[in-house]
């Protein structure tokens, strides 16, 4: 076979990639286990927002019985979804991962010359997913309680809000957003990943604009984060137009159906552990004078470089999350992700040694 250039091999890709920054993702297991030579049962990780008490015991059951050669058939998980949100199905789209239902999202509204508002600092996947469409982030900094400040920009196609807000853990009021979708003729997506672990939602809102989508996911107080399943309430007409561009069976797989529909089946499991979250992210927040947060997790500033900080919770086998890759976040702030009672009591020990 013949080499092609580097030139060649650059002019057959889209320019706009040139703009992107990867999605930097939490440090796993094993990477920290190879690196500071560490077995990996004797690591905390702290640093990808995950539930530590794991799903419903009626998940592993449901997902044993799947028929892995037969296509996904999602109809039972849709139900329970529209059941646990209290709206109609045809108001419930799905996707894998709610990064999955963003990305048909954006398919259907931002092309080249489109602008989207970011208030920052928040989850980079909406830069990303702005970009990859040739659309133009437009950043806008949050105020000093990470409040999304001022107006939204003229001429902006998509927005993309985040409450309870990753990484900072605020949430947003009614009143907040209602001034921001009745000043705007722009698609709003509301991300409600941490929801459950905050004291409101704002779902119910959809019925009042038709401009407004909330997407949620099974990955957090579910705990089905290795299941990639994410979903969202949206109008009408905007549900309509997702099936249409939504991959076939929405993109996900029978284990995912079978493990979402297991755990929406079992709500008073989901929220016990929700409750154990709760009463150590308390804990924490006072141990460690973090900014208050609605979500499974807690923002720190750090006395040293964001960077040098992580650095040395890793050296003792425990993963928290540098926010640097965080657009707006500076260089001294880290992620901490609320852990079993004996997890938090191991990083605490080494937040009071560093």
């Amino acid at each position: 076979m013949s080499s092609h250039s580097e030139s060649w091999r650059r002019s057959q890709l889209r320019p706009i990639l040139g703009k992107l920054k990867p999605y930097v993702a939490g440090k796993g297991f094993l990477e920290i286990s190879r690196k500071y030579g560490l077995k990996p049962e004797t690591i905390v990780k702290l640093g990808s927002n995950e539930n530590p008490y794991g799903p419903s015991p009626k998940v592993s059951e449901s997902v044993a019985s799947i028929s892995p050669e037969r296509y996904p058939e999602p109809e039972k998980l849709i139900a329970g979804i529209a059941a646990y949100t209290g709206f109609p199905e045809e108001m419930i789209i799905i996707g894998a991962g709610m990064d999955g239902v963003m990305d048909t999202l954006t398919r259907l509204f931002l092309e080249t010359g489109d602008r989207t508002f970011i208030p920052t600092p928040t989850f980079s996947y909406y830069e990303i997913l702005t970009i990859t469409a040739g659309a133009t982030p437009v950043l806008s900094p949050r105020g000093p309680d990470f409040e999304v400040s001022g107006e939204m920009p003229r001429n902006i196609k998509m927005a993309f809000l985040c409450s309870p807000n990753n990484p900072t853990g605020n949430v947003m009021s009614e009143e907040e957003i209602c001034a921001l979708l009745e000043s705007t003729e722009a698609i709003v997506f509301l991300d409600e990943a941490y929801v459950e672990f905050a004291d409101r939602s704002l779902i119910r809102l959809v019925d009042r604009y038709d401009n407004l989508i909330v997407g949620r996911t099974l990955s957090k107080a579910f705990g089905l984060a290795g299941m990639r399943l994410g979903y969202a309430v949206a109008p009408p007409w905007i549900a309509e137009q997702y099936r249409r561009a939504a991959p076939p069976f929405y993109g996900i797989s029978c284990a995912s159906v079978a493990a979402g529909t297991a755990a929406l089946s079992d709500l008073p499991f989901m929220r016990r552990t929700v409750e154990k979250i709760k009463s150590e992210r308390e804990r924490l927040q006072k141990a460690t004078g973090a900014h208050p947060s609605q979500a499974n997790f807690l923002y720190l500033e750090t006395p040293i470089s964001s960077r040098e900080y992580v650095e040395r919770f890793l050296a003792r086998g425990i993963i928290i999350r540098d926010c640097r890759s965080f657009w707006g976040a500076g260089e001294n702030h880290a992620r901490v992700t609320v852990g079993t009672p004996s997890e938090n009591d191991r990083f605490l020990s080494a937040f009071q040694e560093i």
